[in-house]
């Protein structure tokens, strides 16, 4: 296993802990860790010996700043890239809201999901190119944001196919309903789909009854519950959506513009920030506890991507929520696009589920999102800083809030911002 970007703070420890925990892959693990950062790189390759020493799993551990190296005989690559970092982040934020734009994550969609997809984009193509060289019959699984462009991004620049996105939000979403509704695990059952971060639960049932009826009654007599953004876009639409109510406002135009609104909702403005703060304070702490000799707290993490792999190097079967080329998956979305759907992973490899077409509503609402997605994708592949503006002007956020002139004005400061990061067309 390949990790890229392994001086995350996150996803490098959880996978590989829960690897390192499997008794089936004890002394049968190489875990190649590759980043730009040294530093980073140092802490990687301390945090991942200490967790195969810990754990016992005799797992080989490599490191290498040459990412074909780092590449080479691998079967599974862990994406966990984010380009230019908290300083990046900061300006995504900054910036926008020096126009009056608000964002509350800003790594998905709106105008701090463009920019991030701009900066993204060519370095993940960039590792699938490697990877059909190197390793074309490993597995890209990518946790890197934005999730519904980086995937698309791969397979219509590059010859690779093999591209899983994985994102935590549909499981959450699942796990939140079950509980909230006082559902039996064991007997419930979903059916969720769209994009990633605005999926939907189209069925939620226990034996085959919807539970949909006792989640609008527990809403309806919970005025607390009604001062979230994924339950108003619930009683609007009719099915619940995957992602937080924090990241669901800045994917439409009614929430962010308003004060009143943000009041109502309890919206965290530029919540992304004070998470990456918090981030950067906990990779201190790692370091001093790996400075120490007291033992690591380690948990499993059931992390996705070890899910994933655990399934198919043992045949145990899972259904697992994916971020791969529609192709039909999803009938009334465009076969190109990307799209998040269950997939059966384990011994007959990976089978997608065809979903069929979404409720209208669903798929109109979609569509809003795509239009920002793939004008994104192409502007980074074509290199076309008039993309870049259309995305922009089409977002629905954005379009709320500005002119055409300020958007534009906008995103200019951004590309400036960002030239060392970017493309050179897009420097000019």
């Amino acid at each position: 296993m390949t990790f890229v970007g392994a001086g995350s703070v996150e996803f490098t420890r959880n996978v590989a802990a829960d690897l390192c925990g499997y008794p089936e892959f004890r002394d049968g693990l190489h875990l190649a860790l590759y980043d730009i950062s040294p530093e980073r790189l140092a802490h990687a390759e301390r945090l991942v010996s200490r967790i195969s020493a810990q754990t016992g799993a005799g797992a080989t551990v490599t490191a290498s700043r040459d990412r074909r190296t780092a590449l080479a005989g691998a079967r599974y690559v862990i994406n966990e890239v984010q380009v230019g970092g908290y300083d990046a982040t900061r300006a995504d934020f900054d910036i926008p809201a020096r126009y009056g734009v608000r964002q509350t994550i800003g790594d998905t969609l709106g105008i701090g999901g463009i920019f991030r997809g701009l900066r993204t984009i060519p370095v993940t193509v960039g590792l699938a190119r490697d990877m059909e060289d190197v390793c074309p019959d490993a597995y890209l699984l990518s946790y890197s944001n934005p999730m519904a462009m980086l995937p698309w991004a791969v397979y219509s620049g590059t010859g690779f196919g093999r591209v899983f996105g994985l994102c935590h939000s549909v499981r959450d979403t699942q796990a939140f309903l079950t509980e909230l509704t006082g559902a039996d695990p064991d007997r419930v059952r979903f059916l969720t789909a769209g994009f990633n971060h605005q999926a939907f639960v189209l069925r939620f049932e226990q034996d085959g009854e919807s539970l949909y009826p006792r989640l609008a009654e527990i809403i309806e007599s919970s005025p607390g519950l009604q001062r979230r953004v994924r339950v108003e876009i619930f009683r609007r639409f009719g099915y619940f959506p995957t992602e937080s109510s924090e990241h669901s406002a800045e994917y439409v135009p009614w929430f962010m513009r308003h004060d009143d609104q943000i009041e109502r909702f309890r919206i965290f403005v530029g919540d992304y920030l004070e998470r990456s703060e918090e981030n950067l304070r906990e990779l201190e702490s790692l370091r001093r506890d790996l400075a120490s000799d007291a033992p690591l707290e380690l948990e499993p993490a059931s992390e996705l991507a070890s899910l994933f792999i655990h399934a198919l190097e043992t045949g145990t079967e899972r259904e697992l929520h994916v971020n791969i080329r529609n192709g039909g998956l999803i009938s009334s979305l465009p076969d190109e696009c990307c799209v998040e759907v269950p997939c059966l992973v384990g011994p007959g490899g990976t089978k997608p589920v065809p979903v069929g077409a979404l409720p209208p509503q669903l798929a109109a609402l979609n569509r809003t999102f795509l239009n920002v997605v793939e004008l994104t994708v192409r502007a980074a592949l074509e290199e076309s800083r008039d993309r870049v503006y259309q995305a922009a002007l089409l977002d629905p956020n954005t379009a709320a809030t500005l002119t055409t002139a300020q958007v534009v004005a906008m995103c200019d400061d951004l590309f400036e911002a960002h030239r060392d990061l970017l493309p050179p067309a897009f420097r000019r």
